[in-house]
C-alpha cells in the first residue's frame, strides 16, 4: 500500500468513526420496503413514558388480569408466526370489502388478491389479520378476519390509517383490533431490532379487559368494572430496576423500549403476548429469553396527560 493510499484510507475510516448513527436509526423507523414512517413523532405511540407517574390502580390490575407470575411471550418470528405485512404499490388490485361490522369500518377500497399474506395458517381459528401498506401513499389498511383471495371479499372489520396523520378513529369505533387502534405501529420489527433502537410502544394482549377504554383507544370489548379490570389502551412499562445485563442483544433492545415506551393493551388474548412482524431473520432462540421477564417486572403508567400532537 502506498503512503498516499494509506493516508486516504485512514481519513475515510476516521470519517466513519465520527459519522452520526442517525442514518441506520432513520432507516429503522421506516416500514421495511418503503419510505413511510409509522405515525408522526408527536404521536402517543412515540411518547417517552419512563418518567410518568404510576396509575393508582397499578397493583389492582397487576393482581387481576395482568398476572404478575406469568412470563412475557414473543408472538412473532418466521412466518406463520407474527404479523405479515404486505407492501403494495399504488397499482395493486383493490376492491370493496363486505364487513360484519360495517358501521364501524372504513369503506375502502382495500388492497385485495390471493398474493396478500394472512396472519396465521388456514383454519387455525385465529384472527386472520391482513395488514397492507401502500408504498406510494403511505396508507395503512388493516382487516380482521379477512378473506381477500377471491370475491366476495369479506372481513369482520377494517380500518384505514394515513401513516403521516395523528387522527384517531371516531369515538366508539373498533378497527382490526378491539381497542380501535392501528396494529402496525405497535409491532416489533426486525430492522429496528437490528439497528438497536425501537422508538415506540409495543402492542400486547391480556385475557380480560373491562367494559371501557382510555386514550388513545377508541373501543372496548370486555366486561366488568374498570375498577377491577384493565381498560383497552392501558399502558405498562418495564421497571427501571429490571436488569437486562446478560440477556441477548435482541432482548436488550426490546427491553430498553419497554422501559422507555412501554406496551399498550390492544386486544383480548393470551397474557403478556407481545406482537411483531413475521420475519425469518428473527433469532427465535434469543427471543425465547424474553420469558426471563415476568408480569411482576412491569408497572401500570398513568397516561392521562398524553395526547397526540
Amino acid at each position: 500500500m502506498t503512503r498516499r493510499l494509506a493516508i486516504a484510507c485512514a481519513a475515510a475510516l476516521a470519517m466513519l468513526a465520527v459519522a452520526p448513527p442517525h442514518t441506520t436509526v432513520a432507516r429503522a423507523a421506516l416500514v421495511p420496503g418503503t419510505t413511510c414512517t409509522l405515525l408522526p413523532q408527536d404521536n402517543v405511540w412515540h411518547a417517552d413514558i419512563s418518567a410518568l407517574p404510576l396509575d393508582p390502580k397499578s397493583s389492582v390490575y397487576m393482581a387481576t388480569a395482568l398476572g404478575p407470575a406469568l412470563m412475557l411471550h414473543p408472538d412473532f418470528g418466521a412466518y406463520p408466526y407474527g404479523m405479515p405485512v404486505n407492501v403494495v404499490p399504488d397499482s395493486h388490485q383493490s376492491g370493496s370489502v363486505q364487513f360484519q361490522y360495517a358501521g364501524e369500518s372504513d369503506p375502502g377500497p382495500y388492497p385485495v388478491g390471493s398474493d396478500l399474506l394472512v396472519e396465521g395458517t388456514p383454519n387455525d381459528g385465529g384472527d386472520d389479520h391482513v395488514l397492507s401498506v401502500d408504498s406510494g401513499t403511505c396508507t395503512l389498511y388493516e382487516i380482521w378476519h379477512a378473506q381477500l383471495a377471491t370475491q366476495p371479499y369479506t372481513g369482520g372489520s377494517g380500518a384505514v390509517f394515513p401513516l403521516g396523520s395523528d387522527a384517531l378513529r371516531p369515538a366508539g369505533w373498533t378497527s382490526a383490533d378491539a381497542a380501535g387502534l392501528p396494529i402496525l405501529p405497535g409491532l416489533v420489527r426486525h430492522n429496528e431490532v437490528k439497528a438497536g433502537v425501537i422508538d415506540h410502544a409495543l402492542r400486547f394482549t391480556v385475557p380480560h379487559t373491562c367494559s371501557g377504554h382510555i386514550y388513545p383507544a377508541r373501543h372496548d370489548a370486555g366486561s366488568g368494572s374498570c375498577a377491577n379490570w384493565p381498560p383497552m389502551g392501558l399502558r405498562v412499562r418495564l421497571k427501571a430496576s429490571f436488569s437486562l445485563a446478560g440477556l441477548p442483544r435482541p432482548v436488550r433492545v426490546i427491553g430498553a423500549a419497554l422501559k422507555k415506551y412501554g406496551m399498550i393493551v390492544a386486544d383480548n388474548g393470551s397474557p403478556w403476548y407481545i406482537s411483531g412482524f413475521s420475519n425469518p431473520l428473527f433469532n427465535d432462540s434469543a427471543l425465547h429469553l424474553l420469558n426471563r421477564i415476568h408480569g411482576s417486572d412491569f408497572e401500570v403508567v398513568d397516561t392521562s396527560s398524553l395526547r397526540n400532537g
